[in-house]
């Protein structure tokens, strides 16, 4: 399997695919490790983490080169994933013994009641390569802790830094039989679904996530899902600042080249502004040095996937021949690589794909709203239910609007932002389940109920 970098489309490396022995036999080791890592307990497993967080960092010049060279990712991009990852080992430390600590539910009865939090198992982690640290911790770190054993696919776009993961989960003291790493593509990825395994936990698109969830539904083992969005933002008239909203928006747009699951992918703005903001917005992604991703200006690399260039260029394509204005970008560049220019598009409306369908990468429709009832109305005209956002100086107006989406994230005054102390979750066609928060700590955990009756 080759390991392409986006930016030369040189091949960087060369890997050699699980099989269906290969798999069996990995899941066999985990099957045979993952007890004695339970019982080594929660402060023990906390160490070993905290460990590893302290590897990531003084590794992480390093880690941040590799993640650039195969996906693309603008080198201070890279680095600013893995910095802000690390959050994820601060929370677990934090919060981590608290919420999987045994529950005593009635310590006075007659009939004591307790509430015991078990790992389910060995579980299998199937990540995506636009952000694989944050997504990834947001699994196998949370899954380790709890006390689990984790099989771990890289996207075949992040193979290198997901074997990046297994070595420093090892050097920081996490046994080879309790994470394990397969590679390859989605036919590999299907081996996992035909594995006797305690639970799967996916991100990426809706299409692959119906697959596993119908693949796996008669194993009736915990299934997580976080898939894809479209996600919408509002402009109100009476912001505070027009220039520092359109560039607030632009970055939740365009940051990561626009491959982000919350990733701003649509625009309303209110009829009084709307000029203004178009002007300011277009200003601000002008700036935006497009070029290799390794000089620490860049702000837009390649994409990751070649194929994604036909998606935003027919969405362009769609949008335009049904009356809508490119005012900016959506050009291949003339040079080595899978290079596009960052398109801003206005005059559009939802006969249009781009405005329906998710994008996920540099290109986003600008619409012009004459009030908030409207723009709800098509905040809500989605198949997806990742996030929204709303930008207004009156929090009571904003979550007026916000309190009518049905989505598992909504935003005032800011956008594209995932936090460990709240719950990250999908609803729709984004996703089901949760991670992130204490909700995130229990996912990889299943309770037992005791009744002790002295």
């Amino acid at each position: 399997m080759k390991v392409i970098n986006p930016a030369t489309e040189e091949v960087i490396s060369v890997l050699t695919p699980d099989t269906a022995a290969t798999v069996a036999s990995k899941v066999e080791a985990l099957r045979a490790g993952q007890k004695a890592w339970q019982n080594l307990g929660v402060k023990q497993r906390l160490a070993i983490i905290e460990k590893f967080g302290e590897l990531v960092l003084k590794n992480k010049a390093e880690l941040a080169q590799v993640l650039t060279s195969e996906t693309g990712k603008p080198i201070t991009q890279s680095l600013n994933e893995i910095n802000g990852s690390l959050g994820r080992i601060q929370h677990l430390k934090t919060n981590a013994e608290k919420w999987l600590a045994q529950e005593i539910i009635t310590p006075d009865d007659a009939t004591r009641e307790l509430i015991a939090y078990e790992p389910l198992g060995v579980i299998a982690n199937i990540s995506a390569w636009n952000f694989p640290y944050n997504v990834g911790y947001n699994v196998f770190l949370y899954a380790l802790v709890a006390g689990n054993a984790v099989l771990y696919k890289p996207s075949e776009y992040a193979s290198l830094t997901g074997l990046k993961f297994k070595t420093l989960l090892q050097e920081a003291g996490v046994p080879e039989n309790v994470f394990e790493v397969v590679i390859g593509t989605g036919a590999v990825g299907q081996l996992l679904l035909e594995a006797d395994l305690d639970g799967y936990f996916f991100t990426g698109s809706y299409q692959t996530g119906v697959h596993i969830a119908k693949t796996v539904a008669h194993k009736l083992v915990p299934v997580q899902l976080e898939l894809g969005g479209k996600d919408p933002l509002y402009v109100m008239d009476d912001v505070a600042d027009i220039r520092q909203a359109a560039i607030n928006a632009a970055e939740g747009a365009f940051y990561n080249n626009g491959q982000s699951c919350c990733a701003v992918e649509r625009i309303y703005v209110q009829e009084g502004i709307y000029e203004d903001f178009v002007k300011h917005f277009t200003e601000e992604v002008k700036s935006y040095l497009l070029g290799d991703p390794i000089e620490d200006r860049t702000f837009i690399g390649p994409l990751t996937r070649p194929q994604q260039l036909a998606v935003i260029s027919d969405q362009i394509a769609d949008a335009v021949a049904k009356g809508a204005q490119l005012v900016l970008g959506g050009e291949r560049l003339s040079r080595k690589g899978y290079y596009m220019s960052p398109a801003v598009l206005t005059g559009v409306n939802h006969n249009m794909e781009l405005m329906k369908e998710e994008s996920f990468g540099p290109v986003i429709g600008i619409q012009k709203v004459s009030s908030d009832e409207e723009a709800t109305s098509l905040m809500q005209d989605t198949n997806y239910g990742l996030t929204a956002a709303v930008f207004s100086a009156n929090e009571a107006r904003a979550k007026k609007v916000l309190d009518q989406m049905n989505v598992g994230t909504v935003y005032w005054n800011c956008c594209d932002r995932v936090s460990p102390n709240v719950p990250w979750s999908g609803r729709k066609n984004s996703g089901l389940g949760a991670t992130l928060s204490y909700m995130g700590i229990r996912a990889f955990t299943q309770p037992k109920a005791y009744h002790c009756g002295g």
